[in-house]
């Protein structure tokens, strides 16, 4: 039905979840929990992992506002059993449990802001809920959404090694976003079928650090570097273009909950024994000389099961990567001295 359902829709979303082999056979209980559930982001993504019959219980969390929200997406008439959390005295009941912890809670960016802007914020409210996962969920794989993704994934490293329950294997920074955005603008470009086209971007999740490998780009095109140039400087600059085009009212909040789902229903397909599950992720790397990096990720049972070499790059691409290192590293070193504190 759920297959049925989407193929019917000309919707994007539905298809690009159609697109990413959502299953409809029989398939192991799987508890979900989002924490941030009733904001921007959260919203939109409880209603997609609504939609996702790989999930049987869908636990929803926030500060404010979730019975409602959970009230609201627990009508759907697909598989998941829904509860809604509020506050801090119920959040253990909301981890407890958990095969995977999607995090969008934290504040949005707003026009003139940058994403260090948000750390003060935004690390706080990440240092917190990772304790509370170390404690009531320390198995649960964990998709890191809240920005800035490149200090927040360090932070939640640090707050599981003090809790001794750290496990590289099990935390991911959510990059899909940049995928997303980086296929919608090649396929633009090089006059392809949107659904078949693929690019690997690696490095962070923010400004320079977010570099798209458009010379592994499928299908091939041929685009003069003017145009690969452009395109790399847009995908580093999707989120602004939002942002601003959202005037002061918000930032990327349905295209991140869409790319939040996409990766969520990789990680479940792991978990659950699909081979040959690839997508790109910030992660505990070994594959450049920083302690985190993004890049395509093979996954499975246990979280990571392999972190892919970058492959070959052209000559902008290995400037690009040379240019990002050092912001990446001040930004990873921010988010372990926050940690620390």
């Amino acid at each position: 039905m759920f297959r049925s359902m989407l193929a019917k829709s000309a919707s994007p979303v539905k298809q690009g979840l159609l697109h990413r082999g959502f299953a409809s056979e029989s398939v192991p209980d799987r508890k979900v929990v989002i924490l941030g559930a009733a904001g921007g982001i959260g919203q939109p993504l409880s209603l997609l992992m609504k939609l996702n019959p790989l999930v049987s219980s869908l636990s929803l969390y926030d500060i404010a506002n979730t019975p409602g929200v959970a009230a609201d997406v627990g009508h759907i008439n697909t598989r998941s059993q829904v509860a809604g959390f509020m506050g801090d005295d119920n959040l253990g009941k909301a981890l407890e449990g958990a095969d995977l912890v999607i995090i969008p809670a934290g504040v949005p960016r707003k026009p003139g802001m940058t994403r260090d802007d948000l750390f003060n914020i935004n690390a706080g409210i990440v240092k917190n809920l990772s304790i509370a996962i170390a404690k009531y969920c320390p198995q649960a794989l964990v998709n890191m959404i809240s920005n800035p993704v490149n200090s927040t994934v360090p932070i939640a490293a640090e707050i599981f090694k003090k809790a001794g329950t750290y496990d590289e294997k099990k935390l991911f920074g959510v990059t899909t976003l940049d995928v997303v955005r980086a296929r919608t603008f090649y396929a633009g470009k090089a006059n392809v079928n949107v659904a078949e086209v693929n690019v690997p971007v690696v490095g962070g999740h923010a400004g320079i650090t977010i570099l798209p490998l458009f010379s592994q780009a499928s299908p091939q095109a041929n685009l003069s570097d003017d145009l690969i140039r452009a395109l790399t400087k847009r995908t580093q600059d999707g989120g602004t273009e939002v942002v601003e085009a959202k005037a002061g009212k918000g930032s990327a909040t349905l295209s991140m909950a869409y790319a939040g789902a996409l990766f969520a229903d990789a990680c479940l397909k792991g978990l659950n024994g699909v081979p040959d599950v690839v997508e790109c992720s910030f992660v505990q790397s070994t594959i450049t000389d920083l302690p985190f990096f993004a890049s395509k990720v093979r996954l499975g049972k246990n979280g990571v099961e392999e972190v892919l070499d970058l492959g070959p790059l052209s000559d902008f691409e290995k400037e690009g990567l040379e240019a990002l290192k050092a912001e990446l590293k001040s930004s990873i070193d921010k988010g372990i001295k926050f940690a620390n504190q």
